[in-house]
């Protein structure tokens, strides 16, 4: 199978150590939206997209690059750090979803988990969730990705 992940990590690269881990199982090229090939996601079996959570939603460059992409059809998926819960009525990852969604994408499922984060006013304290993503957070990542790369159907 065929797997590239384009990933916005910009604070405290903790969404590229998701990236990475989801990456070894699926052994996907990871890129930034502005190093992203229009060729080679179109080629891909599986494309991963994925950022930090900012004032509550996916990075504008990820966001914004997604907006561009010609419509086509395969298979993606999307995933998220934050420093904060996600909402279970409004999750971070739906508005990308959709969008890939209209683009003609099939979205396999899609993936968060808490990260680092010093926004302010975390910023006072040092920042929360220190040590995240931890081993553990990087383990659940790549069982994500093992059930997609398998085919095990739709995974949240």
């Amino acid at each position: 199978m065929k797997a590239v992940i384009v990933c916005t990590s910009v604070s405290h690269g903790n969404t590229r150590r998701v990236a990475d881990s989801m990456a070894q199982v699926l052994g996907a090229k990871v890129v930034s939206p502005e190093q992203a090939d229009l060729a080679e996601l179109a080629g891909a079996d599986l494309v991963g997209f994925g950022s930090g959570v900012f004032y509550g939603r996916l990075h504008p460059r990820l966001t914004d690059f997604v907006k561009e992409l010609p419509t086509g059809r395969g298979r993606a998926f999307v995933f998220a750090t934050s420093g904060l819960p996600e909402m279970p009525l409004a999750p971070f990852t739906r508005p990308l979803v959709r969008l890939l969604e209209g683009k003609g994408f099939e979205v396999d499922g899609s993936f968060s988990c808490r990260a680092f984060d010093t926004w302010t006013p975390f910023k006072l304290v040092g920042g929360i969730n220190k040590q995240r993503p931890n081993v553990g957070d990087l383990a659940v990542a790549r069982a994500f990705a093992g059930r997609l790369r398998d085919g095990r159907g739709r995974v949240s």
